[in-house]
């Protein structure tokens, strides 16, 4: 197997994660022509969060590209019984790949650091790089390879994998938070050191004006329930309501990774409404995440710059 680690979506580089896109397309298309792909390969998935859409996405690709799902719910490493480092050589000598969906990015970067067999970042507190696949994927779906992205809210993981890679991508990205809630600084320099066109806001009605995609998600992520009340007042003026889509282009898409809040960072009307898109944008985790563990595993090679550009890559 390609040994290859998801940690972050800046793991791909730009024409790789085009490639992946582009995966993903196929994929979705034909899902038949890829049903034998990942033959007696396994994927294990730990996860410290809830979950609903990344692990049955993830065990819905990997069962059918004909691999085998292990979720190791209930191991002694989640109880602290059992040290990482020693799980992770273990979980290498069963598994061809590993999801975890954890607190802290650094316990992936810990268990990454000693497994021999990729690890795929399933969610951490600093990014989210496999809902950005399945975000991007949908943007390109619905509003094409030069949309403006508008998120309106935290500048939370899933704002920060989807601001880098929409700028891995050259397109536009409109962040509006309020303020102290933006992305971290770290997170805006990654942004630009890819020469994407990533622009700040505290005003929701500025970032939103002339938009092709509007984007947010809740205001309160797993482990700030404690801030509930705080958040709740800091961010009245973010809801995205009918009249804050109405500043949008006609016709632009809402985009939400749920679970939602309806009434909360988005009004009902909207996320039920015709502009939304989020059903498509969940399913698309499913074909987003077989693209990229095909990606892992079979070591496509991307373009790197020197010749002309693949057909299928200029026109992604």
């Amino acid at each position: 197997m390609h040994y290859r680690n998801f940690l972050e979506i800046g793991d791909l580089s730009p024409p790789e994660l085009r490639l992946v896109l582009d995966k993903a397309a196929a994929v979705k298309k034909n899902p038949q022509a890829f049903a034998h792909s990942l033959s007696g390969k396994m994927l294990a998935y730990y996860s410290q969060k809830p979950s609903t859409r990344t692990k049955l996405s993830l065990q819905a690709a990997v069962s059918q590209l004909g691999g085998s799902f292990a979720d190791m719910a209930g191991s002694h490493l989640s109880g602290g019984h059992e040290n990482v480092t020693h799980t992770a050589k273990v979980v290498s000598k069963y598994a061809d790949f590993v999801a975890a969906r954890v607190f802290s990015q650094s316990f992936l970067e810990e268990f990454a650091a000693h497994s021999a067999v990729p690890v795929i970042n399933a969610l951490s507190d600093i990014e989210h790089p496999c809902q950005a696949l399945a975000d991007l994927e949908t943007v390109l779906e619905t509003a094409g390879p030069s949309a403006k992205i508008a998120f309106v809210g935290d500048g939370n993981n899933v704002c920060a994998s989807l601001a880098i890679g929409a700028c891995m991508l050259g397109l536009e990205m409109r962040v509006a938070s309020p303020r102290g809630y933006g992305l971290p600084e770290t997170i805006v320099n990654q942004c630009k050191s890819y020469g994407g066109k990533l622009e700040l806001f505290e005003s929701p009605s500025d970032a939103v004006s002339g938009a092709d995609v509007v984007y947010t998600d809740v205001w309160v992520s797993m482990g700030d329930e404690a801030e509930s009340e705080k958040r709740a007042e800091a961010f009245k003026g973010f809801t995205v309501t009918q009249e804050l889509m109405e500043l949008a282009v006609p016709g632009a898409v809402f985009m939400h990774c749920l679970p939602c809040i309806e009434g909360a960072e988005v009004a009902s009307e909207v996320i039920n409404g015709p502009s939304s898109v989020v059903f498509q944008q969940a399913e698309n985790r499913l074909h987003s995440q077989k693209a990229l563990l095909l990606f892992i595993a079979g070591g496509e090679k991307p373009w790197t710059g020197s010749g002309a550009m693949p057909a299928r890559l200029a026109t992604c």
